[in-house]
């Protein structure tokens, strides 16, 4: 018997599936968004209304027994950058993530644009690609974002100084910038799980809100979990268990076990999360 042979696929003279939908082109188009704007926005003010409110309420920590993060916020700049990270790890930080990652392919399947993207042609996984590097991206900017303005205001509040630490002691100003740098990276590892939900119930609807707003529950669910003590050990298989392990870089010794436990459990949910984007979104019928 004869095997039928396939007639080769015509594709336009020039044409590369590696060019279409380049990172340059989609980091403009989500730049020029209302709702990046108004993140990038959001996150310059907060380090202002920190100091607006150290300004009204005096030097905090007043009447404590007890000294933390919080109590050095005036201590210097980096301390007051630090403070910053520490006030809005738990949740400000999760709302960016969120949104760039999963108002991605959301939204141009709620614009009913999708199907056009893909008859460009673009690729699926060149799609996914390049929507969720600049996901990806926006929200390291906006995590760097923070900390560096909480910086520069800080230091003209208070001064450039070293890192007054909780506990005791300072850190000259060149170990704390290290140290900061690895908080900023240590808080980017642990939202990747909430940047692959987002990303992947990105693929799943054509709602961004919906998107949106079940990674930041579902991250929520995560932490309100993880102060169920009942739970015993079961705890250390979540990853809100570990969204404060960077703590232990802003200590006299420099710790690596806790961080390195929560990557490792962030990492691996968030691995599977995108693999799970990418398998569905490959066989899913494209029609908004």
């Amino acid at each position: 018997m004869s095997k039928l042979v396939e007639p080769p696929v015509e594709v336009a003279d020039g044409y590369r599936a590696g060019r279409t939908l380049p990172f340059r082109v989609e980091l403009v188009r989500q730049l020029k968004r209302r709702r990046t704007q108004v993140m990038g926005g959001v996150l310059f003010a907060l380090p202002l209304i920190l100091l607006i409110a150290f300004q009204v309420g005096g030097e905090p920590g007043g009447g404590n027994q007890r000294v933390n993060l919080m109590d050095t916020a005036t201590a210097s700049g980096a301390n007051f950058a630090a403070v910053n990270l520490f006030a809005s790890a738990g949740f400000l930080l999760v709302i960016p993530v969120a949104l760039f990652c999963g108002d991605t392919v959301a939204s141009e399947a709620s614009w009913s644009s999708l199907r056009y993207l893909l008859a460009a042609p673009v690729p699926r996984a060149r799609l996914l690609w390049s929507k969720l590097v600049v996901g990806l991206t926006l929200s390291l900017a906006a995590l760097v974002l923070l900390p560096v303005v909480a910086l520069i205001v800080g230091t003209a509040a208070y001064g450039w100084g070293p890192l007054q630490l909780p506990t005791g002691g300072t850190l000259p100003t060149g170990t704390a910038a290290q140290r900061l740098l690895i908080v900023v990276v240590y808080i980017m590892v642990s939202q990747l799980v909430t940047a692959a939900l987002a990303f992947w119930l990105s693929t799943r609807t054509d709602a961004p809100l919906g998107a949106v707003g079940g990674a930041v529950f579902l991250t929520i669910i995560g932490s309100v979990l993880d102060e169920v003590t009942a739970l015993g050990d079961w705890r250390h298989f979540l990853p809100a268990h570990w969204q404060y392990a960077w703590l232990d870089a802003v200590q006299p010794q420099l710790q690596w076990t806790e961080m390195i436990q929560g990557t490792s459990i962030s990492v691996t949910y968030a691995l599977v999360l995108f693999a799970l984007a990418f398998r569905g979104f490959a066989r899913k019928d494209v029609v908004s």
